[in-house]
């Protein structure tokens, strides 16, 4: 009988401490801004995804009230989780961290009402509008010890983390040669995105330019990343409005080249591919890595005599989307991330900023000295 009885504590114990693993608390996040269209994908794990456990929305800060209820309606929240304001958003719902989706040039704002309160802050690429505005953005989230990510579709991707391994870790192409990034789209006019995200994505001062920041900043974290964020030497840009009568106000393309010692990136982002694209080009001494999406590549290897298609799992990227890796990063169980590092997008920033230099006075533009 005590035998039995002291068998019966154990299982007792042990489902306890099982359940007790099971039942961790998601991350209470804040949702800034409705009008960004990536924010269908938080949305979506919250609210729709079954079981998830990774996050809680607690509020959302939408001034727009109609905007609000049409994304309820499609999502299934509450407008009660729904207030006018950031401050009192983070004033009734207390989160732990937000997910920045308003403009670009708001996600210094963002910061100035987190950190402070010790709020994490994850925003949608690129990390800012202006460097200047990037540097008192470092210097709040320093100051406060909070998390600064910025969110990339293209951190995600196995084909990026497998291509960084073989370039970097395996070193099976030999020292870096040329970095090729293609990223965009026709444009966001002829996807169809929403009124709201094409009003300020096409206005350069709420999104810093046209698709050389939406779409170059792709290019600019990869390569920071792929050169273990070392600062180019220079940076040169080339843009145009292809299109000038759907964007009158910002460029549709543009082409970003950024020389190293031994290294050159050129990055190509355009609203007027054919098809929407984000994919790679990384050459080595020996050797070659093209990724052409999430999960498919293309390599050649010294001494091979052709090249050979590849597959990787979506597990080579460090989550399986960017909200269950915010929620293990702020409960520390994953190490932070190189591309969402704010170490790294300073230095997309700086590219960033001298490129919209570049392209308005025609030379390069040399980042020798450390801002």
């Amino acid at each position: 009988m005590v035998r039995t009885a002291v068998h019966v504590v154990l299982l007792v114990l042990l489902i306890q401490s099982a359940h007790g693993q099971s039942a961790k608390k998601p991350l209470r996040v804040g949702v800034v801004g409705l009008v960004h269209s990536h924010v269908h994908g938080i949305l979506n794990k919250a609210f729709k995804e079954k079981n998830q456990t990774d996050i809680d929305i607690v509020g959302i800060a939408e001034p727009n009230r109609e905007l609000a209820e049409r994304f309820a309606k499609q999502h299934g929240y509450s407008m009660s989780l729904v207030y006018p304001t950031v401050e009192e958003m983070l004033d009734k719902t207390k989160p732990e961290a937000v997910a920045d989706f308003g403009p670009i040039v708001d996600h210094r704002k963002t910061v100035e009402r987190c950190a402070p309160r010790g709020i994490h802050v994850m925003v949608e690429k690129p990390l800012a509008t202006s460097f200047a505005d990037a540097k008192q953005m470092e210097t709040l989230a320093k100051k406060h010890n909070v998390q600064l990510l910025t969110n990339y579709e293209t951190t995600w991707y196995g084909s990026n983390h497998k291509a960084y391994a073989l370039a970097n870790t395996e070193k099976a192409i030999g020292d870096l040669r040329k970095i090729v990034v293609h990223d965009g789209h026709q444009g966001p006019k002829e996807i169809n995105v929403n009124k709201e995200f094409l009003d300020w994505l096409t206005d350069p001062a709420t999104n810093g330019a046209g698709a050389l920041f939406d779409f170059g900043c792709y290019g600019a974290n990869l390569s920071t990343w792929l050169m273990h964020n070392q600062r180019p030497l220079s940076v040169m840009a080339v843009t145009q409005q292809i299109k000038p009568d759907i964007y009158p106000k910002v460029d549709d393309e543009g082409t970003i080249i950024l020389t190293y010692p031994k290294t050159q990136t050129i990055i190509q982002a355009s609203w007027n591919w054919p098809f929407a694209r984000k994919d790679m080009e990384v050459y080595g001494q020996t050797g070659y890595v093209f990724t052409v999406d999430g999960t498919r590549m293309r390599i050649r290897l010294k001494d091979e005599a052709n090249e050979r298609p590849t597959e990787v799992a979506q597990s080579e990227a460090p989550a399986t989307d960017p909200f269950a890796y915010y929620a293990k990063l702020i409960h520390g169980e994953t190490k932070p991330d190189e591309l969402t590092s704010l170490e790294n997008n300073m230095i997309v920033m700086e590219i960033l900023d001298a490129a919209r230099q570049s392209a308005k006075t025609g030379k390069a533009v040399s980042l020798k000295q450390k801002l």
